[in-house]
């Protein structure tokens, strides 16, 4: 199948959010249009525009988020995959938002060069040409694993094999070294980057499917103990990916 753009609607024509995330999103060659945040001009937009993602506050001018997406569920056949952004951080808020069909929680203020990979983690459609062969083959195996991508663990855990893979020097200490590479490049601490990979490697671990992750590790694992480490989730991904690309 070829690849196609990705097409993004943002429920938002600000010039201070909505503009800023399209022009952002047109950089990486993705298809990004703002509407008014009104539930009716983002409901005509999803059924005549068609996009792949729409990116959407949980409070809209007229509802919520949770509305909108229980009346496309009940519109459309095909539904688009929705990110729903929040000024509150809240784990309660955060879970009834997924259990009501998001497929990512995003609470403000975020990075907006962030969003690109985080489209690209929750996107069905073929993947653009904007990305390498390399970043395709972590998003296949840490999703077939079980990495659930609306966590934030999924997203330091794969640009943790990205960059192992990139620099192999920093598996040689991945608490000084790897963990530090990653946080920076969220702007976040070493510690929440470890915490956050081992709660996803434990999700994947209690929820994923188990023939493919003994499929995957096999015996290289200690049954005894259980879930791998995050250094050794992320060394056997990173060895198997570049064995693959030899």
């Amino acid at each position: 199948m070829e690849n196609k753009r990705i097409k993004v609607l943002i429920g938002d024509d600000s010039a201070s959010n909505g503009v800023k995330v399209a022009a952002t999103l047109r950089e990486y060659d993705m298809i990004a249009f703002t509407r008014k945040k009104h539930s009716r001009a983002i409901l005509d937009s999803i059924i005549n525009d068609t996009p792949d993602v729409v990116i959407l506050d949980l409070t809209l001018q007229d509802t919520d988020a949770i509305w909108l997406m229980d009346h496309v569920r009940e519109t459309l056949v095909k539904t688009p995959v929705f990110i729903v952004v929040s000024e509150i951080q809240n784990s309660f808020i955060e879970r009834q938002v997924i259990e009501n069909g998001a497929s990512y929680f995003l609470a403000k203020p975020y990075d907006i060069q962030s969003l690109p990979s985080i489209i690209k983690s929750v996107c069905t459609v073929p993947l653009t040409a904007g990305y390498t062969d390399t970043e395709i083959m972590v998003t296949e195996i840490i999703q077939k694993l079980g990495v659930p991508a609306h966590i934030k663990g999924y997203h330091y855990l794969r640009t943790a094999i990205l960059s192992a893979i990139d620099n192999n020097k920093l598996m040689e200490c991945v608490t000084k070294l790897l963990y530090p590479c990653v946080a920076q490049k969220y702007e976040t601490t070493s510690s929440r980057v470890e915490r956050a990979i081992r709660h996803a490697i434990e999700i994947a671990w209690d929820r994923g499917n188990s023939e493919v992750i003994n499929s995957f590790f096999g015996y290289t694992i200690d049954n005894y103990r259980g879930r791998p480490t995050n250094s050794e989730f992320i060394a056997l991904v990173t060895d198997k990916i570049r064995l693959q690309l030899k």
